[in-house]
């Protein structure tokens, strides 16, 4: 049934008094700490004024209301990015029901009739509006803690240079299928850009070992060869080696070993890299005498 011309009249001629009323409201309320406060209630009073200028607004979702859905939409993304709530940004619509009221019931005071009437037409329309933009702000919620999960997953999969030709993955937390896919692509990629020929993935952070989890380290080793990268496993802990072998699983003629030291150091060999102490180093050490006789000499020295 189309609805009265009272509602777009009342927006058109008393649009600062509601919104000011309306201000006043949402100020006591968790919204009052968003800036754009004001300029959003007022595009939403400009919005809503334009749809029941179109007669007939008791339905929503009608393409009428096209535009008004958008904007809500869009009020909705921007304050899940502010952290506001579904509920905290539902209350934004369902509190302009006060001082529509309160003017409904100043203008229609005569007219109970007309005023109960208005009154339900406008709780109709609020309550959906409302309901809508629960719906919209639950589902911009959702979208933001899926974006940060996955930002989430980027910066727990570090791909760090350890050496030229030499890749680390330290792994942290449970590895699984999803995370699996961000692992093996972030290091797939750092091993095109760096042609990097050993890449060390370290599963020290790794909290336990089942065969799901075997099985996606098995996938990311087979990838990185497939790139043309040795891979080896580090951070293979005693309680680890003991999962794994009661397990049963078959790790192939995968390279692991206990520390990421051991790791790297075995990968600088590969790459036919090697490393001794200097003289220097091997007498504060102990290497060629101890460093009390190695302190004498220096003092005889430089007392000669």
């Amino acid at each position: 049934m189309p609805n009265t011309k009272v509602i777009p009249e009342l927006l058109d001629r008393h649009e600062d008094e509601l919104l000011r009323g309306w201000l006043d409201d949402l100020q006591k309320t968790v919204l009052a700490r968003d800036a754009t406060l004001a300029t959003t209630a007022l595009a939403f009073l400009v919005q809503l004024r334009e749809v029941t200028h179109g007669g007939d607004y008791s339905n929503v979702l009608a393409p009428a209301f096209e535009g008004l859905r958008s904007w809500l939409d869009e009020m909705s993304r921007a304050r899940a990015r502010q952290g506001f709530t579904a509920r905290e940004t539902a209350t934004f619509v369902f509190s302009f029901k006060r001082p529509l009221f309160a003017k409904l019931s100043e203008l229609l005071a005569s007219d109970a009739q007309a005023l109960m009437r208005e009154i339900w037409s406008a709780t109709e329309l609020l309550d959906a509006l409302g309901l809508y933009t629960t719906d919209s702000a639950a589902k911009a919620r959702e979208d933001v803690i899926a974006r940060q999960q996955e930002e989430m997953l980027e910066l727990s999969t570090p791909v760090v240079k350890l050496w030229d030709g030499v890749l680390a993955l330290p792994i942290i937390g449970t590895l699984d299928s999803a995370r699996t896919q961000v692992v093996m692509e972030t290091l797939l990629t750092r091993i095109a850009d760096t042609g990097s020929a050993i890449a060390i993935i370290d599963i020290t952070g790794v909290p336990t070992v089942d065969t799901l989890t075997a099985q996606h380290l098995l996938k990311t080793v087979t990838a990185a060869r497939l790139m043309g990268a040795e891979a080896i496993i580090s951070g293979v802990r005693p309680q680890i080696a003991q999962t794994i072998v009661h397990l049963g699983v078959d790790l192939g003629d995968v390279i692991t070993k206990a520390t990421l030291a051991d790791a790297f150091s075995l990968a600088l060999r590969k790459m036919g890299i090697t490393f001794s102490k200097t003289a220097r180093n091997r007498e504060l050490v102990g290497g060629t005498g101890s460093q009390p006789a190695a302190l004498a000499r220096r003092r005889r020295v430089g007392q000669d």
